[in-house]
């Protein structure tokens, strides 16, 4: 045969070929039996909603022939509800449910614990003050001009206090991290051994004797609020200005399209590290689109699909009962299968980079002959635009037209070659017809040229660009060997997973740079320029 090989008894060969007539009519019947299946089920087809992308739109769904996949917003889902859901579904919801009812009892957990904590600090040097005179007025003695001095220190020191700490600890929480964060943890112990410290003497001390001299009974007071005064400075290292020098380079992954961004970190924790790529991640990584990782894989399938396996020995068995013996047979009948085939595809394998190099090469020309046709709309659009607001200058105050009519009016002489450079570039599923109407308002509202309305298109913007929440991963899982509360070191690598991609960080020090200085005499820089006072005629 000119057109097969044979690898094992079994041949492969592209297209339809002469093919074998033993087994045609058990095929004709395992194909009724499942057609008579396929009926007693109902295709359901749901259309994309109108807020979704502009593949809903109307003025554009007469175009039903489509060369750029235009079929990958539907989705077809077998069954009788349109509102299906499969068991993988419910439980993911589930998962996410009680993950975060979790969430929210530790976070509320933990502010009670601080708002507990800082009552407790706040009201003890005014406990110090007014015990004495609840418990024995009778007794202390008269509180002279330096004592009601120190009535204001303690009064401004805690104002300053209670500034401070609400300005430090009281901030929004920015993530919910796995750990405790240890050095705040630290410093809530040690605030809370420091105020029953102080308790515990003021209690043995002046309470169990109860001191007359009320003056120390002041100072007492104002020696603990001068001591949280500086713990407060403790936090303030520990928490904000250790951090703040660089020692670590960090290489961030991404793992679907290879996008790599790097970043200078201080000394931090792997949670805190992880916390702080993550709000980096939003704002400097372009948008995650799993559309464009599709043409390989679609580009591998159709090198695969023309294919098919023939057995030149005899017909394929029949399914075989149950046992180790014929177990083994079929394991090694798709094994045999399956290394003819990775032979056969690699013998194909010599053509594929021309058929790539055509597919980008089409694909450019594409993309630039439908961006160009793009520009001309947006330009013609705005065009029209500046000519109705001439004409709306000259009627009355109560006729100009708003900016989201304008938009709306304006919205459908682009909207076609907005949709099929959007699909070309596969960012339908990116803008939805609603954003971008909202969109083309702001910058009629600004006054913004075409090339700053069509920017958000034409380049891809990171995550925090697109207004759809779900773009933005509700929950990062970290994956590290190490523990999350360490530090980071020369060569931690941890992950950063999320549903449909994760992050890979390698983490390398920053060396050490020494620098010496080199002096140059100014005097070395000088010369002497001596002219001849005779030339030659």
């Amino acid at each position: 045969m000119d057109t097969e090989s044979t690898y094992s008894g079994y041949s492969y060969y592209s297209g339809r070929s002469r093919g074998s007539h033993r087994h045609g009519e058990r095929s004709r019947d395992r194909h009724k039996t499942r057609n008579k299946d396929s009926r007693s089920e109902k295709s359901v087809t749901i259309n994309t909603p109108p807020a979704e992308p502009l593949l809903g739109d109307s003025a554009v769904r007469g175009e039903q022939v489509q060369d750029d996949n235009w079929g990958e917003t539907t989705t077809a889902v077998t069954g009788t509800s349109e509102h299906s859901l499969s068991q993988e579904d419910i439980v993911r919801i589930t998962k996410d449910l009680e993950d975060s009812v979790g969430l929210d009892c530790r976070r509320y957990f933990t502010l009670a614990l601080a708002v507990i904590l800082g009552l407790l600090v706040f009201l003890t040097p005014l406990a110090f003050l007014v015990l004495p005179h609840l418990l024995w007025p009778e007794k202390l003695q008269s509180c002279g001009t330096a004592c009601e001095g120190l009535f204001i220190s303690v009064a401004f020191k805690l104002l300053i206090l209670l500034l401070a700490v609400w300005a430090l600890f009281f901030r929004p929480p920015r993530a919910g991290l796995p750990r405790v964060f240890v050095f705040r943890a630290l410093l809530a112990v040690l605030v809370l051994l420091f105020v029953v410290s102080y308790w515990l003497f003021y209690g043995v001390r002046i309470l169990d004797s109860q001191d007359e001299n009320y003056q120390g009974i002041v100072q007492y007071a104002v020696s603990l609020v001068d001591a949280l005064l500086f713990i407060h400075y403790l936090a303030i290292v520990l928490l904000e200005l250790r951090q703040l020098q660089p020692c670590f380079s960090v290489c961030v992954t991404r793992s679907t399209d290879g996008e790599i961004r790097h970043y200078n970190l201080g000394q931090l924790s792997i949670q805190r590290a992880a916390l702080a790529i993550l709000e980096h991640y939003y704002c400097d990584f372009p948008v995650n689109n799993p559309a464009l990782l599709s043409a390989s894989k679609s580009r591998a399938a159709k090198h695969l699909a023309g294919l098919k396996v023939y057995n030149v020995d005899g017909e394929f068995p029949a399914a075989p009962a149950e046992g180790p013996g014929n177990n083994a047979a079929a394991a090694g009948l798709v094994h045999s299968q399956s290394r003819a085939m990775i032979a056969a595809a690699a013998r194909r394998r010599d053509t594929s980079h021309n058929e790539l190099y055509y597919e980008e090469a089409e694909h450019e020309r594409r993309v630039r002959k439908r961006k160009a046709r793009l520009v001309v709309a947006v330009e013609e659009a705005f065009t029209h635009i500046k000519r109705m607001q001439e004409e709306e200058q000259k009627k009355a105050p109560g006729d100009v037209m708003d900016p989201r009519e304008a938009a709306q009016a304006i919205f459908p002489s682009m909207a076609r070659a907005l949709q099929k450079y959007l699909r070309t570039t596969k960012q339908q599923h990116c803008h939805s017809m609603e954003s971008i109407q909202q969109h083309l308002a702001f910058c009629i509202t600004n006054n913004m040229t075409p090339k700053a309305f069509l920017e958000s298109y034409l380049t891809p913007g990171p995550t925090l660009q697109y207004s759809r929440d779900h773009w933005r991963a509700r929950q990062w899982t970290l994956i590290s060997e190490a523990s999350v509360t360490s530090g980071l070191k020369d060569g931690s690598i941890f992950l950063l997973k999320c549903v449909d991609f994760s992050l890979v960080v390698t983490t390398k020090k920053i060396p050490y740079i020494q620098m010496s200085e080199e002096y140059i005499d100014p005097k070395s820089h000088k010369f002497v320029l001596r002219l001849q006072s005779e030339t030659s005629v």
